[in-house]
């Protein structure tokens, strides 16, 4: 996952010289005042630790050599990170997991007609990048579980290849059936558009990088600048995950050496179609050999050419063949026992596994995590012991399909869902802004340690950073006025893309996922240029903002192992629900309101698929109006449940006051084993429909986002794909879930009433 480049605005800019002021120093959620004392303290001896020289030295080591699964440096880099962990004081571990990872045998992408154009498919090395050239090690331009094929076709270009591009074409009277189609990438997660794509027919997917979105358009290209050059490409999977993430061959179940597996045939998400990845250096002769309509305007991207849809002139033929064995995962495990609530776990997490060298994706995030184990290494010595047991993992197999965090998840489940109270996850870190998405009961005590940490160029609270570049972006004056205001900044909603999939959307574990950036743009995501030149040229160059992420999460989680009572918050996730309840009738009352108009169009003869004339297009058939659907259920839960959560605030707020006394006075391990259901029980064991590995009723990647999140998805996509009946079914098991949710957080207030009355 990475973070877009935004700019410092005047309005933080003009700030700067506001002093950071830490927190006071009794106020820990969770905590008596004795104990937030003593946490205070050693977080201030943690911050201190943490050395961008370290950092560097880490990255240096582990983007050395190519390291993607399978390889021998990915093994040799967890022996390494197995090595560290136990020379900083942890007991670790390795586990091993046996999984379905093809690599590319055979890889053809030519033009046949009107003209022959053979594609390269290969990153060529850049002068004084000492790293690019490592081409015997390197894994091919190509995307993983894409199914083996020989195809000759016509070529199609489709945009993004998100289902209202192939809307739009239908009204322009072009069918991809037996076609191979072209899309760019960026408008959803890649594997998106071979599945959207074979869907409607088509035999074929090539997927390019258009420099306007990804090149020189952007900026200057490498080396010269950190945009993609003519020539460099975008691995990646193309797993169809919105079913289920990890190895295909295992669904649900750790892909231990003696699980039972599936068939290749039967494996659910692999691709129905042959799809390869390439630049845009190859893409621009295909692009113009197209003949047929000029695109549409929003369609057209960055190369020197005119822009056509087609189908032909161009007939391109495409071959895709692969080594369909499995491969052993590394997945490297560090343990600090809990002193107090040994059986009371919070994780932390980020992959080592690349597909080239990745320096940036994953090491700039995996050697934040290595500085947090070594300081609490550090601190074991001085005599800290946290309350409860910290785990560390460095995933492997995570670019491939999150293979490692899922089969860990899968293989450990029944002890999570007993024990874990969050996972916090990284995966890439740049400069600039911190980013925070999670779970909402997490929305302020991750705002209260983002008020703790400084940020190391401007010297404010990143936090207050944050908080100033929302005022500024705020595209209305209620949402500036909100970020002034508010006394938490809002986090996002998680869909996938990284490790955090499996432990908040199978099991149901509270989780964060943080990072810095947005002043790191680039554009060498998944290639060979994601390199440690092209990092300390571009991006954290002095790793001060990987020192700031190490600070950050590793105070997180120092304060999630220590605290008495789990600082979990329920006001801040009841008000986000029900905003999320409201965001699904409007959607369901938009979608009545465009087809009224559609229809009033159509019955009074006034038709304009598309803004040019010149171009062929078929008006749309008359649609039938979307039925209303019965949300009172919903709304109901949204109701009982935004007054259980003020009833569990206040008593928790009676609880804390006066130094916290009540809290010792409570029964706490029977509360926080409470607390630990509140995630759970907002996922249900049935799942979502169509893709039951999928769990949480609250947050899920779209089924045609693959990385983007959906709220509320069981509902929001019964809407968007017009399933009706399911819609209403929806709203019940989501209000059912809010419910248990009621119930579960009424309970722990009843238990601090008793002791806080």
């Amino acid at each position: 996952m990475s973070l877009s480049a935004r700019p410092i605005h005047a309005l933080a800019a003009g700030c700067l010289l506001l002093a950071f002021t830490p927190a006071p120093g009794d106020d820990l959620r969770g905590f008596t005042a004795e104990s937030a004392k003593a946490e205070r303290e050693w977080e201030t001896k943690f911050r201190a630790i943490p050395s961008p020289d370290s950092l560097r030295s880490y990255m240096r080591l582990l983007s050395a050599r190519p390291h993607h699964v399978g390889s021998p440096y990915d093994k040799a880099n967890a022996e390494w990170i197995l090595a560290k962990f136990k020379s900083f004081g942890l007991d670790a571990q390795i586990e091993t997991f046996d999984v379905l990872f093809p690599t590319p045998k055979e890889r053809v992408v030519e033009l046949v007609a009107p003209t022959r154009f053979v594609a390269r498919l290969q990153e060529p090395a850049v002068a004084g990048d000492p790293t690019s050239s490592q081409q015997a090690e390197q894994l091919p331009t190509y995307n993983a579980y894409s199914v083996d094929g020989d195809v000759t076709a016509p070529l199609v270009y489709v945009n993004y290849g998100v289902p209202a591009d192939y809307e739009r074409l239908e009204r322009l009277g072009i069918s991809v059936k037996g076609a191979i189609v072209i899309a760019r990438y960026f408008g959803s997660w890649r594997g998106i558009k071979p599945k959207v794509a074979a869907e409607h027919g088509a035999i074929g997917c090539i997927i390019y990088s258009d420099p306007r979105d990804d090149g020189y358009v952007r900026g200057d290209v490498y080396p010269q600048g950190p945009w993609r050059p003519k020539d460099g490409v975008q691995r990646g999977s193309v797993m169809d995950m919105p079913l289920y993430p990890g190895d295909p061959l295992t669904p649900g179940v750790g892909a231990t050496k003696e699980a039972k597996r599936l068939a290749l045939g039967d494996a659910a998400t692999i691709t129905k179609i042959p799809v390869l990845p390439i630049s845009y250096g190859d893409a621009q002769p295909l692009l113009a050999a197209l003949g047929g309509p000029a695109a549409p305007e929003q369609w057209r991207g960055g190369l020197g050419i005119t822009y056509h849809v087609g189908p032909g002139p161009a007939r391109v033929h495409l071959k895709v063949k692969s080594d369909w064995s499995l491969k052993t995962l590394y997945d490297v495990i560090a343990r600090i026992p809990g002193a107090a609530a040994p059986d009371e776990w919070v994780i932390r997490g980020n992959h080592h596994d690349a597909w080239v060298n990745g320096a940036e994706d994953p090491i700039s995030g995996l050697a934040p995590l290595l500085e947090e184990a070594r300081a609490y290494g550090q601190l074991l010595k001085q005599g800290w012991k946290p309350r409860r047991t910290i785990i560390y993992a460095a995933w492997d197999g995570e670019e491939p399909a999150l293979l490692g965090s899922t089969e860990w998840v899968e293989a450990h489940a029944d002890e999570l869902a007993a024990k874990a109270v969050a996972y916090l996850n990284s995966d890439t870190n740049g400069r600039g802004f911190l980013d925070i998405a999670g779970s909402h009961t997490l929305e302020q005590f991750i705002n209260d340690v983002a008020k703790d940490i400084e940020d190391p160029e401007t010297k404010l609270s990143v936090w207050k950073r944050v908080q100033l570049r929302t005022i500024a972006d705020a595209t209305s004056a209620d949402a500036r006025q909100e970020a002034r205001n508010r006394a938490d900044l809002r986090i996002d909603a998680l869909g996938s893309g990284s490790d955090f999939t499996p432990f908040l959307q199978h099991v149901g574990i509270a989780t964060l996922n943080l990072g810095y950036g947005g002043e790191d743009g680039g554009g060498i995501y998944h290639s060979i240029y994601d390199d440690f030149k092209w990092y300390t040229s571009f991006d954290d160059t002095s790793f001060v903002y990987g020192r700031a992420l190490a600070q950050t999460v590793g105070t997180a989680v120092m304060r999630l192992a220590g605290a008495e009572l789990v600082p979990y918050q329920f006001g801040g996730f009841a008000e986000t629900v029900g905003r999320y309840a409201k965001e699904v009738e409007k959607l369901l009352k938009d979608k009545q309101d465009d087809v009224r108009e559609r229809n009033l169009q159509l019955d009074e003869g006034v038709f304009s698929a598309t803004a040019d004339p010149r171009q062929t297009s078929v008006p749309p058939a008359r649609e039938e109006l979307p039925p209303y659907l019965n949300f009172a259920p919903l709304d109901n839960a949204v109701a009982a449940l935004t007054r259980a959560a003020e009833r569990y605030d206040q008593a928790f707020s009676k609880a804390q006051a006066n130094g916290g006394a009540a809290l010792a006075k409570a029964d706490l391990t029977a509360l926080n084993a409470a607390l630990r259901q509140s995630e759970r029980v907002l996922t249900t064991a049935a799942g979502l429909p169509r893709r039951p590995w999928y769990r949480h009723e609250i947050y899920a990647p779209g089924f045609y986002t693959g990385y983007g999140v959906k709220t509320l998805p069981g509902v929001r996509e019964a809407i968007e794909q017009k399933h009706w009946k399911e819609g209403d079914e929806q709203i019940a098991v989501v209000a059912h879930a809010l419910e248990a949710e009621t119930d579960v957080i009424g309970r722990a207030a009843g238990q601090l009433e008793k002791v806080a009355p």
